[in-house]
């Protein structure tokens, strides 16, 4: 049973919950599972869990990587490619939308307009240039398997803590859309995932944490307010840069951390 304030799950639920994270936010060929109408928004706790399954994927190849010999440079691009492939891109996609829906729209009905234009502006190509050349800078730096796991564990964990508090604290900003499909996400709930990504940050020592945490902390308040004044709330999409900011945010320190 997990039980936080008013809300108790049982094992089947537990269960049930981490199956349909990792079956929403990866692309792993997981079995059919009958989730009985469980809404991501009740389940989004678990989110951190399928994190924890892209970190696993990303460690081995990099593991392996280095095994047959290759430079840290090309073992840490396989690593980010096999992360990439393991959520198919969701969150690149994410931050890609929200970079050119803010900076090319002038109004909220503009933006959002823009957010759901399949089509890439400059403002998005250049938000994913600088997302996987940092991660892959700070990666390919790492001294061997165990630093960079470590690094993707708290990096990929935590940053999907961060998505039941945001959908909690920010109204959906249109009436239909993933977000808006989810649910309403509980305090409980958003408190659950939150704690399971902070404890995620342990990996990296008492004051790596301390300072992921800080940074954060300050990245959800500072992204939460530009959400409210560019589109008046949350989106799928802003869920998924959300995340990419945060996991380039815990990179950074664990590349203090851990070094």
């Amino acid at each position: 049973m997990l039980k936080l304030q008013n809300m108790t799950l049982s094992t089947r639920q537990i269960l049930d919950d981490i199956a349909l994270c990792a079956v929403f936010f990866t692309r792993l060929p997981l079995p059919v599972v009958d989730f009985r109408d469980r809404s991501l928004a009740a389940a989004i706790w678990a989110a951190p869990v399928a994190g924890l399954a892209v970190a696993l994927i990303g460690a081995l190849v990099y593991a392996v990587g280095t095994r047959l010999g290759l430079a840290a440079g090309p073992a840490a691009a396989l690593t980010l490619a096999a992360t990439l492939l393991a959520t198919g891109c969701m969150h690149e996609d994410g931050l890609s939308d929200v970079a050119d829906g803010f900076g090319g729209g002038k109004t909220h009905e503009k933006k959002l307009e823009i957010m759901r234009d399949s089509r890439i502006g400059a403002y998005g190509a250049c938000a994913l240039a600088l997302s996987l050349l940092i991660r892959w800078s700070v990666l390919s730096e790492f001294a061997g398997p165990a630093q960079m796991f470590w690094a993707l564990i708290a990096a990929h964990a935590a940053s999907r803590g961060l998505f039941g508090a945001f959908m909690h604290l920010l109204p959906p900003a249109r009436s239909d859309g993933l977000s808006a499909d989810a649910g309403t996400v509980s305090a409980e709930t958003a408190i659950a995932g939150a704690v399971l990504g902070a404890v995620a940050l342990l990996v990296l020592g008492f004051g790596g944490a301390v300072a992921a945490l800080i940074l954060l902390g300050l990245l959800f308040a500072a992204f939460r307010e530009l959400c409210r004044n560019q589109i008046g709330g949350q989106t799928g999409d802003t869920i998924g840069a959300l995340q990419q900011l945060g996991e380039i945010a815990i990179l950074l320190v664990a590349s203090a951390s851990l070094s």
